[in-house]
């Protein structure tokens, strides 16, 4: 059988890849900085940009006239059943969670190299350690990604690597196919911490347990 033709979209791929590149950049760029990463001229990459702006993927500074990636793909993304699935599945035990640890906790799922937080829960006290939803983190330095690409049950807690004090406890969210995402409760022992980190250790382990029953298709078992 011959091989089915190959199709060029060159609009296509010129905006794929100024999503690309503006994904890959912590600052801004302007016009020409985008034309030259990207090996194009600036004749061929204006409208391009201009589509994006307007359907609301890039932002642009009036005053700069920089050029930045807006939250649109990651909107994009939670819209996806998959990932909307879990977060309204995992939230409302989250919320369990952080009521019973007096800690805020977080769900991370892996995007590429990185650990991304698809859903946050506040600590109900009045300090406590905030993630920012769409956060990333680089999946080979954190417990949250050793988590996340080992194939195991078990919850881990270690220290964390770049916040002093902070200690990362983090449980496996499983489905029939493997561990889909990772709970995490960044565990600080202040006189705000009423609850001990083995007990959040327990407590951190069994909600994700029930989230990963309710991926199972299991009937959630009180205790």
């Amino acid at each position: 059988m011959p091989a089915a033709p190959e199709y060029a979209a060159p609009a296509l791929d010129k905006g794929l890849d100024i999503l690309e590149l503006l994904a890959a950049t912590s600052g801004a760029l302007s016009q020409s900085e985008v034309a030259e990463a990207t090996q194009r001229s600036t004749s061929q990459i204006f409208r391009v940009l201009s589509t994006l702006e307007r359907r609301g993927y890039v932002l642009r500074n009036k005053q700069s006239g920089l050029y930045a990636l807006s939250m649109r793909l990651f909107e994009l993304a939670h819209q996806h059943p998959p990932v909307r699935g879990l977060v309204s599945v995992a939230v409302p035990v989250m919320q369990e969670l952080a009521k019973q640890t007096r800690q805020s906790c977080n769900l991370a799922v892996i995007d590429g190299t990185e650990v991304r937080v698809i859903a946050q829960v506040e600590s109900p006290a009045d300090f406590g350690f905030r993630v920012r939803v769409g956060a990333a983190f680089d999946i080979a330095t954190t417990a949250t990604g050793a988590v996340l690409t080992t194939d195991s049950s078990d919850t881990l807690i270690r220290a964390d690597t770049l916040q002093p004090g902070i200690t990362d406890i983090v449980a496996p969210v499983r489905s029939a196919s493997g561990t889909v995402a990772a709970l995490t409760v960044p565990y600080i022992a202040t006189t705000f911490s009423d609850v001990d980190a083995e007990r959040v250790h327990q407590l951190a382990t069994r909600a994700a347990k029930e989230i990963s029953d309710v991926l199972h298709g299991e009937a959630l078992i009180g205790s």
